[in-house]
């Protein structure tokens, strides 16, 4: 998993906002979490006793469940299809 690099940033905002320059659509917001979260789980594989990062890490899969929440009471069809998309268990 490569780290999050604005090229990439901007694609996966693109991808899940429908416009480069929506940066606050939930859905992009999930999608840019979930990259992180894997970067975050693949450096603590090999890093077990970094604990900043393991919070940060929790901290993360807090916001992400948090706004999953808010797209599933809007939208649970849209909801469904984002939780596969990005290959999120629920």
């Amino acid at each position: 998993m490569e780290k999050l690099t604005a090229e990439k940033k901007s694609e996966i905002i693109a991808e899940y906002s429908g416009d480069a320059k929506n940066t606050g659509h939930a859905e992009a917001q999930v999608a840019l979490f979930t990259h992180r979260i894997k970067h975050l789980t693949e450096h603590l594989k090999v890093n077990k006793k970094d604990f900043s990062t393991e919070l940060t890490l929790v901290k993360l899969v807090g916001k992400r469940r948090s706004l999953l929440k808010y797209i599933a009471n809007k939208d649970i069809v849209h909801y469904r299809e984002l939780i596969k998309q990005l290959g999120i268990r629920k």
